[in-house]
């Protein structure tokens, strides 16, 4: 078996989270290295800091894995007078590639608030701001003995999925006309004859970051020389993609029981809270890392909890009574990251070794 390359990986972490999910503010992908390299072992790590590029070394990794990138901005230098700069010096030095999947992680289905919605035991979940503008509508003309093979393909590829529905299609039958030129070379009909054949048409949703896979599959199954399709893109909301994740606890819990249960199934030091002034616990929203943008959206979907965590003082008083807000901190929100990295990587490549770091990155400590 040939030994998988940084590309490979790179290829397979962006075909769960891609790139195009990330924020505008964001830089996720491969960072620093050599997208030729033979991987020999994977680190995952929560951040990237030089003490998880020595532990990568010290493990045999020549890749390390992170949700924080180490590199947001530019650099204009490298000297190494910043942490920043020393950690990719040296990850250069040691010959270490640095991969980053930070909000394109956060923001689909079964990303970091899957993980987090599992670990507090939550049901029936979905995502809790889908996000617009990333969907199109494929249209094209299938002979109809070929209809099963391309919708196949298509389906394959990851077209028509529709919330929890998945091989979600619209087909019409009409007649197709086409003349084909002299030197073509038809599936159905003589060069420069017109043509009258039945055909399907076949309608199905796609997510844009699949576009191109999709529209290779179509090209592949269709028999057709010259494949006929039209491209719509959609302002519909993307139930796969989008911000934070709100589901139901399979009980309720009074709000005492609830923060007990958050802080240790969440393993937070500390939990800062704002009260709930009637009724149980039911229905929480969470969101990994800095939410406080989403508490609004939590509230109109009358949540009763959310968990989510760097909330500034004032953004406390935005729960208005509402809703109990249970900020736990942002390394506690997505720690647990790491396990989920490390089994999906673990599951998808075995001729290497996807270790969990042991380096504890989060830079806040409690007293």
């Amino acid at each position: 078996m040939q030994t998988p390359k940084i590309k490979d990986v790179a290829a397979f972490l962006e075909s769960w989270a891609p790139r195009a999910y990330q924020e505008s503010y964001d830089n996720v992908g491969l960072l620093v290295g050599n997208p030729e390299m033979e991987v020999k072992g994977i680190l995952v790590s929560l951040d990237c800091t030089e003490s998880v590029v020595e532990e990568a070394g010290r493990r045999g990794c020549n890749l390390v894995v992170s949700h924080h990138p180490v590199l947001f901005k530019g650099l204009k230098s490298l000297t190494g007078k910043t942490y920043v700069e020393r950690t990719v010096l040296l990850a250069i030095q040691k010959g270490i590639a640095l991969y980053a999947i930070h909000t394109n992680l956060d923001n689909v289905r079964l990303g970091v608030n899957a993980r987090i919605a599992q670990r507090i035991g939550l049901t029936q979940t979905r995502i809790l701001v889908p996000r617009k503008g990333t969907l199109s509508k494929l249209v094209t003309f299938v002979p109809p003995d070929n209809l099963e093979a391309v919708l196949g393909a298509l389906h394959g590829a990851g077209a028509g999925q529709i919330g929890n529905y998945q091989n979600c299609s619209f087909e019409i039958r009409g007649t197709g006309r086409f003349q084909p030129g002299e030197s073509a070379q038809p599936h159905i009909g003589t060069p420069g004859s017109p043509e009258k054949v039945e055909e399907v048409r076949v309608e199905v949703l796609l997510p844009e970051a699949r576009q191109q896979a999709i529209l290779a599959a179509l090209r592949q199954a269709h028999p057709y020389e010259e494949v006929a399709y039209y491209l719509t893109p959609l302002s519909n909301e993307n139930q796969e993609v989008g911000s934070g994740l709100i589901g139901t606890l399979p009980q309720a819990m009074d709000a005492g029981d609830f923060l007990r249960h958050v802080k240790e199934t969440m393993q937070a030091s500390v939990v800062r809270y704002t009260s709930k002034p009637t009724g149980p616990i039911r229905r929480v929203a969470v969101c990994g890392g800095a939410g406080s943008f989403l508490l609004g959206d939590a509230i109109r979907q009358q949540a009763d909890a959310f968990l989510s965590a760097d909330f500034k003082y004032h953004e406390f008083f935005d729960a208005e009574g509402k809703i109990m807000v249970c900020d736990i901190g942002h390394y506690e929100s997505e720690q647990f990251t790491k396990a989920l990295l490390q089994e999906v990587l673990s599951e998808k490549f075995t001729t290497f070794a996807s270790h969990f770091s042991e380096t504890v990155t989060n830079p806040i400590s409690y007293f």
